[in-house]
């Protein structure tokens, strides 16, 4: 271990402090682990001319001042003389060539200390390796394991949302509600989920990675190889239920996602739709512009459907413009892991009275960011924006309450895949459909009434559980 921590700890040590508790937080924030993780971004609100500004110092508004501005001479002075310190007393010796594709060098870590000093968890610094990595196209498959992963923002574990069927992951036993607590020998906590996810998790075909979970339903650590294989990412599924009720799952906002929700509403429109139920749980994001597109296929012409306030960034609001509206009762699922696009087309719809929002309260990512290449081939993610729901609530940190609310069983939060006819919150969403808004929640809370849940205290949860102490485990 020592002696890969050579002079480059150094520097490291600029960050120690974001290594320790740097809290990424969910992509918009989920998505199928080996694919995009992080969601692409708003860029294209930026625009290009932006960056040239900002690179040539002549960005941001008129008047804007950073609230702090940084003597590069003087920085530059000090480093200088930091270095001829290492140079001369530190212990040991120049670390060990790092991995390809995984190393940070002395530079990199500066500027990823400067953007930790920014205090968001969402903007961050992406070397040219990294960003090249992040950038692959993947076309709706990729070679990884098949689940769904979502990291939380303020305690930094990565949480299992979603096990594909017949995946790699199912095979291997892992299951919904597993932490993720190894990547072979990297603790994943606090770990860039992006980075890795293309980094670690992803990799050659018929390779395997070694995982390692902790069930905290049964208070053990499970290890598991899991091959990686092509797998298939449906971000659109649907299906005609009973009574006419038409059911889309949307699993994240992919480019594509919008032309194929399209295609799933107009066949099931042609097949004599009464009713739409659309399931936004476990969705944590991903491309904006798909979830302006689906609102704006539901709602009749002239509705908001979100707008965009932020530094450097014109005020922004986009209204339904295509002409098409969908016709028929909506109602949209949600539980804590629906954010960023997601809470977009839910608070678009629910706002517009367009839908019947059933679930839980959602995640609360009511903020923009856009990524800035940089002319070496490196990058900057940047939060750049708020958005608000038609409203004009700004969500962030918040979330969007539902209109009907109804929690998961907790014996099916497990499971990889729940049985329609059992999952407690779409048969209150078809409920609702086929018996009004106001009826459910009055069964509800009559039900609610005669059976009294008691909530008790929240125990902290450190990582990893070990003996309730949160020591480290040598594996």
């Amino acid at each position: 271990m020592e002696d890969r921590e050579g002079k480059n700890k150094f520097w490291k040590g600029i960050l120690i402090g974001a290594l320790a508790t740097a809290l990424f937080g969910l992509i918009a924030v989920t998505a199928a682990a080996g694919i995009w993780i992080m969601g692409r971004m708003t860029a294209n609100q930026l625009g290009a001319a932006s960056l040239a500004e900002n690179e040539n110092g002549d960005g941001g508004e008129e008047g804007t001042e950073s609230p702090e501005t940084l003597d590069m001479s003087r920085i530059g002075t000090k480093l200088t003389y930091m270095e001829s310190l290492v140079n001369e007393y530190f212990l040991f010796d120049e670390e060990e060539e790092e991995e390809e594709g995984t190393g940070y060098s002395a530079e990199d870590w500066i500027y990823a200390g400067y953007m930790f000093s920014l205090n968001d968890p969402y903007s961050s610094y992406y070397n040219a390796e990294e960003f090249a990595s992040l950038s692959e196209e993947t076309e709706g498959e990729y070679c990884g394991i098949g689940v769904q992963v979502s990291q939380n923002v303020y305690t930094g574990l990565i949480t299992v949302v979603k096990v594909f069927k017949d995946s790699p992951a199912e095979e291997a036993g892992m299951l919904p509600g597993d932490y993720l607590y190894k990547v072979e020998d990297l603790e994943a906590t606090g770990e860039d989920l992006s980075i890795l996810v293309s980094d670690h998790i992803k990799g050659e075909e018929g390779t395997t990675v070694h995982l390692t979970v902790y069930r905290e339903s049964t208070g053990e650590y499970v290890e598991m190889d899991v091959e990686r294989r092509m797998v298939e990412n449906p971000t659109v599924e649907y299906e005609m239920l009973e009574q006419k009720l038409g059911y889309i799952a949307l699993s994240s906002f992919e480019e594509v996602s919008s032309e194929q929700f399209i295609t799933a509403v107009d066949d099931l429109e042609d097949q004599g739709m009464e009713g739409l139920i659309i399931d936004l749980r476990n969705n944590g994001g991903g491309v904006t512009q798909a979830a302006e597109d689906i609102a704006d296929y539901i709602l009749p012409e002239g509705d908001t459907l979100v707008s965009f306030k932020g530094k450097g960034v014109p005020e922004t609001v986009y209204y339904s413009d295509d002409g098409h509206s969908v016709d028929v009762p909506v109602v949209v699922l949600v539980n804590g892991q629906s954010a960023s696009s997601s809470e977009v087309l839910t608070g678009a719809l629910k706002d517009n009275d367009a839908a019947v929002v059933v679930g839980e309260l959602t995640f609360g990512k009511g903020i923009a960011q856009g990524i800035f290449p940089l002319p070496d081939g490196s990058a900057l993610k940047l939060t750049t924006s708020y958005y608000y729901t038609p409203s004009g609530e700004c969500i962030h940190e918040i979330g969007i309450e539902p209109d009907v609310e109804v929690k998961l069983k907790e014996e099916l939060l497990s499971m990889v895949e729940i049985p329609k006819e059992e999952d407690n919150q779409l048969q209150a969403a078809i409920d609702v459909l086929l018996e009004g808004e106001e009826t459910v929640k009055e069964r509800l809370a009559a039900e609610a009434a005669e059976n009294p849940e008691t909530d008790p205290m929240e125990e902290a949860f450190s990582f990893p559980p070990e003996d309730g102490v949160g020591e480290e485990v040598t594996e």
